[in-house]
């Protein structure tokens, strides 16, 4: 049985600069034995601690989808020593990831579902994950109607850009991408992300919805959806929030009776409700 740990080897493969203030990040890792890319099995929603010798680790979602192949995919926002260490590295260079932890986006329970996916700002890197999974050729056809929602407060700080506007041509989903306010060549829409999911959520009927963002826009999303009639049970968050370990030794991420690292990330509001509001 594998030592939960220790991290696999990676290297890195390819490094974006994603946000115009650059201090978001997306690298590609390809991982050095072929076997730990096999033993890597994971699930849209799940995260993984990213481990750098000398520095420490941090615990980031999987932005990447199974479907994409065996490289998996981090967008890392540069707020702290591992994260800047990070961000001073180059293609080629080596480190390890730990994972993959926590739980998933309940993907086999959705389907035959309409699913409403709404992300602020960079906490879009689990729903990219599950994008690419919902529209891949092999999975679409077990979903009903997929709505995307997402938002930022301008045009450079959204992520992933070639990726919607390549799913706005597809024709199966609908997507919906805005920022707080309008600027001189932005051609899609301008909003808080709560305006634009009131006007854009389907009907609550075989339908779910899953959040992530900011706290701020979660708390004014969360009120849409009861006001169109959503219950807390179709509704599902991830929380990623003041996680450590990532296997719930520590009790950093202690949330009433959960660890967010090992019970969570991903929540349903049902759950949540039951919480202390410290959440």
């Amino acid at each position: 049985m594998r030592n939960t740990y220790v991290p696999y080897p990676v290297r890195i493969k390819d490094v974006i600069v994603e946000t115009e203030d650059k201090q978001l990040r997306s690298f590609w890792f390809e991982f050095i034995n072929p076997e730990d890319a096999e033993a890597f099995n994971y699930t849209p929603g799940q995260f993984a601690e990213l481990s750098i010798s000398g520095y420490g680790e941090i615990p980031i979602g999987i932005a990447s989808s199974p479907t994409e192949g065996k490289d998996v995919l981090f967008t890392v926002n540069k707020v702290g020593v591992v994260s800047s260490q990070l961000h001073n590295m180059k293609p080629g260079d080596v480190m390890g990831i730990r994972g993959p932890l926590g739980n998933s986006y309940p993907l086999k329970q959705m389907e035959g579902k309409n699913v409403v996916i709404v992300a602020g700002g960079f906490a879009v890197t689990t729903l990219r994950s599950t994008m690419n999974w919902l529209l891949h050729p092999d999975n679409r056809d077990r979903y009903g109607k997929i709505t995307f929602i997402y938002g930022a407060r301008t045009p450079g700080m959204l992520l992933y850009e070639n990726e919607w506007r390549n799913w706005m041509q597809r024709g199966d989903c609908d997507i919906h991408v805005t920022i707080d306010r309008d600027c001189e060549g932005w051609d899609c829409l301008v909003g808080f992300v709560p305006s634009v999911t009131e006007q854009v959520a389907p009907p609550a009927e075989n339908s779910v919805a899953l959040i992530c963002g900011p706290p701020i826009m979660i708390k004014f999303t969360q009120p849409v959806f009861d006001k169109l009639g959503w219950q807390p049970d179709q509704i599902v968050l991830s929380l990623e929030n003041r996680m450590k370990c990532g296997i719930g030794i520590c009790g950093r991420c202690n949330v009433g009776p959960y660890y967010v690292c090992k019970d969570g990330p991903v929540f349903t509001k049902e759950q949540l409700d039951k919480l202390p509001s410290e959440y």
